[in-house]
């Protein structure tokens, strides 16, 4: 099957696709065959060496390929021994933890556990469908790290973002007062979703948690009430003032990720994707990813 890998560290020039070993499910796992799968900001940093560098994965040694790849958008072509409730044909979607896998969702086959899957909401087309599971996964993580109390005031960092939009409506949904930063173009979105808007450079102060979806660092602590919380999703933060720090880690959970899909099958959850790629230009899309200013996801479909 084909697959898309890099063998060295680099810009989009070093992404080919490849042909790999078909992948064959096991017990307790299926086989999708991928219909759609998003490109996200990790796959940057994990293409040009960053996440090496962070110690997020391992060094490689010597020759190597890894895959890229975390949203997967598809139909089960084959189920391994003892999976029960899934069958071929049926439309799904999952979460890959691609740091893990040499091959990851950006493939034409993937094989996760059965427990990894949820079906794919209804209604909803399947470019978009793979915009849902990594982000929305990781913003719902994130909220449970926070563990406000309803009425507690919440300040989103990059409320537009990729995890930034979800977690503005889930928190909206727990009856959470938010205020979200965005730029003028997202602010009409934003306050869609039910958040007060704020510019990166006017933030409100004295709440009682800071959702930093963007990558502040230290700054973010600064809107924060002494004792308050602070989780990021882009590296730790040391605490100060009392506050406590946590980084939120997402993992796959099929259990979950179907009450996020049944959400989006309502339209309680905004799926927006800017563009879509066949596999062979997973280049041109990750340029444009780095590029900015998207306002939505890109998405492969191989």
């Amino acid at each position: 099957m084909r697959a898309v890998v890099f063998r060295e560290f680099g810009g989009p020039e070093v992404l080919e696709v490849a042909e790999v070993p078909e992948p064959e499910p096991g017990p307790g796992e299926v086989r999708i065959a991928v219909e759609a799968a998003a490109v996200n900001p990790v796959d940057l940093a994990t293409r040009a060496g960053w996440t090496v560098q962070a110690g997020l994965s391992p060094a490689p040694e010597g020759a190597f390929a890894r895959g890229l790849g975390w949203d997967v958008a598809g139909r089960i072509d084959a189920v391994g021994a003892g999976v029960e409730g899934l069958r071929p044909g049926d439309a799904v979607i999952t979460m890959l933890p691609a740091f893990a896998v040499p091959v990851g969702a950006q493939a034409e086959k993937v094989v996760v556990p059965a427990a990894d899957v949820a079906p794919a909401p209804e209604g909803v087309e399947v470019a978009a469908a793979a915009t849902l599971p990594l982000n929305a996964l990781t913003a719902a993580a994130a909220l449970d790290d926070l563990a406000a109390p309803e009425g507690s005031s919440l300040l989103v960092i990059g409320g537009a973002g990729g995890v930034g939009a979800f977690a503005v409506q889930l928190a909206v949904r727990a009856g959470l007062p938010v205020v979200a930063t965005a730029s003028a173009r997202d602010e009409a979105a934003v306050r869609g979703y039910g958040a007060e808007v704020v510019r990166r450079d006017a933030l409100p102060s004295g709440v009682d948690a800071v959702l930093d979806t963007a990558g502040t660092g230290a700054a973010a602590l600064a809107p924060a009430r002494d004792g308050g919380t602070l989780v990021t999703v882009a590296g730790p933060v040391p605490a100060e003032r009392g506050i406590r720090s946590v980084q939120a880690e997402v993992r796959p959970d099929g259990a979950r990720l179907a009450e996020l899909a049944a959400l989006a099958a309502k339209g309680e959850l905004t799926l927006t994707v800017a563009g879509t790629y066949p596999l062979d230009d997973v280049a041109a899309a990750h340029e444009r990813l780095a590029a900015g200013g998207v306002g939505g996801r890109l998405v492969l479909l191989p």
